[in-house]
């Protein structure tokens, strides 16, 4: 599990219980060279927080785009967008994108969270990827030092 997996995993779970809010989130163990259907899944009882939540980190100084062939898997069971598309589908989960902008040496980090349907619409469109700065038009995953806060985005229901 990435340092991010874990950070988003570890908000929603302390927004769950600071709320009262009957709500997990967690990843399943993923085992080597086997692939998973995302990265975070969120389980409640509330609709709003039934979702499916693939996680990709890009570090800014080298790229101005999250590529669909670079950053994402490509299998003999198909493109990870498919994929990915096919499970939230079928799960009947709300599908998102939590991107992590990694901005460089003395630059804090920034996450935003991309619904699915956006990744999906470039993918099916023949994009090649998701520009950084469409991106960074999302609702953003705030961050309070060293760990991320999915408070106040889900207060909000931008979720």
């Amino acid at each position: 599990m990435t340092d991010f997996e874990r950070a988003l995993v570890n908000s929603f779970n302390q927004f769950f219980k600071e709320e009262d809010i009957n709500g997990i989130a967690h990843r399943k163990k993923q085992h080597r060279f086997s692939s998973q259907l995302c990265d975070v899944l969120v389980d409640s009882q509330h609709e709003m927080f039934y979702l499916a939540i693939e996680n990709k980190s890009v570090k800014t100084s080298s790229t101005n785009k999250l590529y669909f062939s670079q950053h994402f898997s490509n299998s003999k069971e198909g493109h990870q967008v498919e994929r990915i598309s096919d499970f939230v589908d079928r799960s009947g989960r709300a599908g998102f994108l939590a991107v992590e902008l990694k901005r460089g040496r003395g630059r804090a980090r920034k996450a935003y969270m991309v619904p699915w349907n956006a990744v999906r619409e470039a993918y099916e469109k023949g994009e090649t990827g998701l520009h950084i700065d469409d991106i960074q038009e999302y609702p953003e995953i705030l961050r309070d030092s060293e760990d991320y806060s999915v408070a106040e985005m889900c207060m909000e229901m931008k979720i």
